[in-house]
């Protein structure tokens, strides 16, 4: 997707890939609003469920975002509280699925929403991430609601350990729980041209290095660099990898 609005040109793309598993339970999505050019939803959900539940959990993720930003009227109505309103209802979604199916689905989640004016709204929970990057360098990124994040944070292991603990699936927070959401926000003022934002899920950003990130968001463009990324993790993976999905928006100076 290239879509070009004052000031700045908007070029977008999705990756996703089954990886070693039997079932793909990633959903991810880059959506223009249909009435207000510059204003973008990149949203990716990882499910986690039995054969089918987790699929289930991720698609009414997708499925509620779709809903709510199609409805959603930029200028007039709060973004931070759009994407607040995405999480609550595709909790609630998921949770009548695992009535109605007798299965246990949960799902990530990870939303930026770009405003015409280049503000920059994020949410997310479980271990689905952001990463926000100003040419080839990462600015700022989420941090995972995991149990090895929060050793991270408590200055238990570091960062290397966290990717090969044994307990490093174990997340402490994520759709579609007896418990209610607890979803981190974040808010960018002003993105510039050259930023990149990405979500991905973990069987993406496992395998790399910030700065690898950055160095190919800067480098390629949107499509070239998911494609890139998601190649790379499979290599990597040798054989074991999960689920991956990836969704990237890049501002550029308009031609």
């Amino acid at each position: 997707m290239s879509r070009t609005t004052p000031g700045f040109r908007l070029s977008a793309a999705t990756g996703i890939h089954r990886g070693d598993r039997l079932y793909q339970q990633d959903q991810v999505q880059v959506i223009a609003h249909p009435r207000q050019a510059g204003c973008v939803l990149g949203i990716v959900a990882d499910g986690m469920g039995g054969k089918s539940g987790g699929r289930k959990a991720a698609d009414q993720v997708i499925l509620t975002a779709q809903q709510l930003f199609e409805r959603f009227v930029p200028g007039e109505e709060d973004e931070a509280e759009l994407l607040r309103q995405i999480v609550s209802e595709a909790h609630l979604m998921i949770r009548l699925t695992a009535i109605s199916a007798e299965e246990e689905p949960h799902a990530t989640l990870a939303a930026f929403l770009l405003t015409a004016d280049r503000r920059c709204f994020w949410i997310h929970t479980g271990d689905s991430r952001i990463y926000h990057f100003r040419g080839p360098n990462m600015v700022t990124r989420s941090l995972d609601q995991s149990y090895v994040q929060r050793l991270v944070d408590e200055g238990q292991i570091t960062e290397e350990e966290a990717l090969v603990h044994p307990q490093s699936n174990l997340l402490t927070a994520c759709l579609g729980t007896v418990q209610e959401p607890t979803p981190v926000e974040a808010f960018i003022e002003q993105l510039e041209h050259g930023d990149s934002l990405m979500a991905c899920s973990d069987g993406l950003w496992h395998y790399f290095s910030a700065a690898e990130l950055g160095t190919v968001m800067h480098s390629l463009p949107p499509r070239d660099g998911a494609e890139l990324l998601v190649n790379k993790a499979r290599q990597r993976a040798k054989g074991t990898g999960d689920n991956l999905s990836i969704a990237i928006v890049r501002l550029d100076p308009r031609e």
